[in-house]
């Protein structure tokens, strides 16, 4: 899981260096479309319409969870700031997972994970404000805080829904693949009209290899072995570890300066990672 987050770690800093003229919605999209069939190049498995009506359900909240993500967590950064918005996103999917969770399957996540949850959201939170240039955060416009704690949610409804396919005895890397098929479909007839020359240019290649195959085709498929032991608030909880690689890349790769008090947030992060290490035991199938 940890894996699977570092990698996902990797996706500001690979669209950074894309090609000029790649919009935040053409990423995203073609992000899923080759996700999807590198999911399923790696799944050795053909596309099985009989199990895909028998689970219809759980896959389309996970599709709508992958569909709905992008465009509610760029309305957040667009409206709130980059800081804010990825705050309220980033720190909102754990506690979603959880209470999510709760609700729909009367479990409830121990007092452990709340714990370490708060400290890697706190870590996370601090990681951010440190990313800007200014140290500012964004004004809280509610129409923006509204759309970062929908991308919150998002993700929150694709992880309980793979995690729940996973437990009925999908296969993983099959549970993650479909909602990103389906997602996929959702969002191609909102490429038209789009300019997407930049695709054929040498850095269009190389980012969208990464974007597809790395942090989608590697990355999910950690992810979905991750779920196999893991409820999905703990999941959650660990893929948390996304803004410290995101904040060590942009220090490295693209000098970017992390203020003092953001490496006390990586600290954090760290802190409540070893914390959430603490109930894996707890959530063993």
């Amino acid at each position: 899981m940890l894996g699977a987050a570092v990698l996902f770690g990797t996706t500001g800093t690979a669209a950074a260096l894309g090609p000029a003229g790649a919009t935040p919605f053409t990423i995203g999209t073609l992000r899923i479309v080759i996700g999807a069939v590198a999911l399923w190049c790696s799944a050795r498995q053909r596309p099985s319409p009989s199990q895909l009506r028998r689970h219809l359900g759980l896959f389309a909240l996970g599709a709508i969870g992958v569909a709905a993500y992008q465009p509610t967590f760029f309305t957040g950064t667009a409206r709130c700031g980059v800081a804010l918005g990825t705050i309220v996103a980033l720190g909102s999917g754990p506690l979603f997972t959880g209470i999510i969770e709760w609700l729909w399957m009367r479990r409830v996540p121990a007092a452990t994970w709340w714990l370490a949850t708060t400290v890697t959201i706190a870590g996370g939170a601090l990681l951010v404000l440190a990313g800007g240039d200014a140290g500012t955060v964004g004004v809280a416009d509610p129409l923006g805080v509204i759309g970062a704690l929908g991308a919150g949610l998002s993700y929150a409804l694709y992880a309980v829904a793979a995690g729940r396919l996973i437990r009925l005895g999908v296969h993983s890397t099959v549970a993650l693949a479909w909602p990103f098929t389906l997602g996929a479909v959702l969002l191609l007839p909102g490429l038209i009209g789009r300019p997407l020359g930049w695709v054929l240019e040498w850095r269009g290649v190389l980012m969208l290899a990464e974007l597809g195959l790395a942090t989608v085709g590697l990355a999910y498929s950690l992810y979905g072995y991750g779920l196999r032991t893991l409820e999905p608030s703990t999941a959650v909880t660990l893929t948390l570890a996304e803004p410290l690689t995101a904040a060590v890349l942009g220090v490295i790769v693209l000098g970017e300066h992390l203020q003092p008090f953001g490496w006390l947030g990586a600290a954090l992060v760290v802190a409540g990672l070893a914390l959430a290490g603490g109930v894996f035991d707890r959530y063993r199938s």
